[in-house]
Formats: C-alpha cells, sequence, structure tokens
C-alpha cells in the first residue's frame, strides 16, 4: 500500500495566498480554509488515498526558536490567516484524516517522523510526502519514500539531480545555501551550485577541506568561500542543526489508524456551517 503524509501548513498558506478571500455573515476570514478543504478532497482523488495524515503547525514557533534566535516566528503574520489555523484543523478531522499539531516540533518533524516509521513497515510499498519544501528531501530513501508535488516525483536519483547531494546531506546543504522560508541565513557567497559541488564530493559539512585546492575544479570563488567556511564553521553546524528533521515526533497513531475513509458526514456538516460553506458540506452526505 502507499502511504501520503501531507503538510497541511503549506497546504494552509498556500490556499491563504493564492484563494480569493471570503468572509462569513459574522466578519471571519474563512477563504484559505475553504481552499484548502478543496484541495485535500483532490489530493485524495488524484492520489487515490487509501492511507493519510496530515501535519500542522499548531503553533509557528518550535524548539528551533531556542536554537537560534532568528528562526522562523509567526510575527508580522496576517492576524486573519493564524485565526484560521485552527479551523484548518477542525475542517481536515472532519473530512476523515488524521491530523497531527506540533507545538514542540514543527509540521516537517511530523512528516518525518511518519515517513521513517511506516517505510519500515513491510505492508507498506512507498511513503509519499505531498509537499515542495525544499527540507523533506532528506527524507527520501530510494524510491521508497518520494516527495511529490503536481507533476514532480523526487526520489533518491532526482534529489540527486536537483541538488547534486544525496538526501542525507540536505541538511547540509541548506546549512550553505540557507532556507528564506525557515530564517535559515546560509553562508554569504555559497550558491545551490557551489554547495552542491561540495557535498556532493564531500558528503558532509565536517569532510570538506579547509584547503580549497582540494576541492573540485570548477567551485567559483572557492578560496573566498573556504576562507568564509573556516570563519563561520559553527554558525554552518548550527544552521545544519536547524535544518534536520526529527524522526522521534511521538505520534501515537499506528498504519491501521491512517486508514481514509472518507469524510465524517456530521462533523463535515458541523464546520460548513461555521464556515457558511454549503458546497462543502455537500461533500460528506
Amino acid at each position: 500500500m502507499r502511504i501520503h503524509l501531507i503538510d497541511g501548513t503549506y497546504e494552509l498558506f498556500r490556499a491563504w495566498f493564492g484563494a480569493p478571500p471570503a468572509r462569513t455573515s459574522d466578519g471571519r476570514e474563512v477563504g484559505a480554509v475553504r481552499a484548502l478543504a478543496r484541495q485535500l478532497l483532490k489530493h485524495a482523488r488524484v492520489e487515490a488515498l487509501t492511507h493519510a495524515g496530515v501535519a500542522f503547525d499548531h503553533v509557528i514557533e518550535s524548539f528551533r526558536n531556542a536554537l537560534f534566535p532568528g528562526y522562523k516566528t509567526g510575527a508580522g503574520l496576517d492576524p486573519r490567516l493564524l485565526a484560521q489555523f485552527e479551523p484548518a484543523e477542525e475542517v481536515t478531522r472532519a473530512l476523515g484524516f488524521v491530523v497531527w499539531p506540533m507545538i514542540e516540533f514543527e509540521a516537517d518533524d511530523a512528516l518525518a517522523s511518519g515517513a521513517a516509521r511506516l517505510a519500515a513497515d513491510p505492508r507498506v510499498e512507498q511513503v509519499r510526502i505531498l509537499s515542495p519544501d525544499k527540507d523533506l528531501a532528506q527524507c527520501v530513501r530510494g524510491k521508497r519514500v518520494v516527495t511529490v508535488w503536481k507533476e514532480r516525483l523526487l526520489d533518491e536519483p532526482a534529489v540527486r539531480e536537483r541538488f547534486g547531494v544525496a538526501p542525507a546531506s540536505i541538511p547540509d546543504f541548506l546549512a550553505l545555501v540557507g532556507d528564506e522560508a525557515d530564517g535559515i541565513p546560509g553562508l554569504a557567497g555559497f550558491g545551490e551550485r557551489s554547495a552542491g559541488a561540495l557535498l556532493g564530493a564531500f558528503g558532509h559539512l565536517e569532510a570538506i577541506p579547509a584547503d580549497p585546492g582540494a576541492w573540485p575544479t570548477g567551485v567559483r570563488g572557492a578560496a573566498r568561500l573556504a576562507a568564509t567556511l573556516a570563519a563561520r564553521r559553527d554558525d554552518a553546524l548550527l544552521y545544519r542543526t536547524l535544518a534536520t528533521l526529527r524522526t522521534d515526533v511521538p505520534l501515537v497513531e499506528d498504519l491501521e489508524a491512517l486508514a481514509w475513509r472518507g469524510p465524517d458526514p456530521a462533523a463535515l456538516a458541523r464546520i460548513a456551517a461555521s464556515l457558511e460553506d454549503a458546497d462543502l458540506a455537500a461533500r460528506g452526505r
């Protein structure tokens, strides 16, 4: 069987920025939640879901904020979006999905933990993580754990082609090039090409030689980059820690609990009434 793990936070943000706004009669903004619900049902249809889990950042902050003050927070987010976080989880449950709401950890940690655990089950043919987030590429294992977004599937050969590194080197890669979405700044001067060349050759930060003369040929500005890495190696190691997804999130659901059987009609009717979305309610009948 195939297991589908869905990045609910990404879906909610995508809906917020991509779907038209909509307000209920009492003035609540609900457009993103309405769009999220339809996107989840589309995933169910397109991917022919049988077993699935959806992870959300119940709050934006996590344990990583204690490690690095510049890590992403909820500061600056539109209050109308923040107000839709809990209804997003509610409608996802009403649609029949297992929901993993993260507080100490992040949604991506839940996806990584679920993928690692479920891929070890011999009944599972493949785990498909539905998200475009670059950091989730570290979860890829051969063709058994893959990321999928629209028409693009990243298995292990595709990760190497896209980034120039193995999945296990993705945290090192992000430490060098940064990850703007998570507030990881990276090291000045390093781009995807130079980071890919170095980590494709040496695997991890610790293995990159201090002498740029030992680097692969063709790395532009090698001497300057080597000096930057030497001066900021501790920063790079911290950034790698921030980019490394945890696989020990205590998810309680077993494989059977992830079975998706469609919406709960009564629960969906309640949330659809709150959202004043009659079309959504009809989908649960």
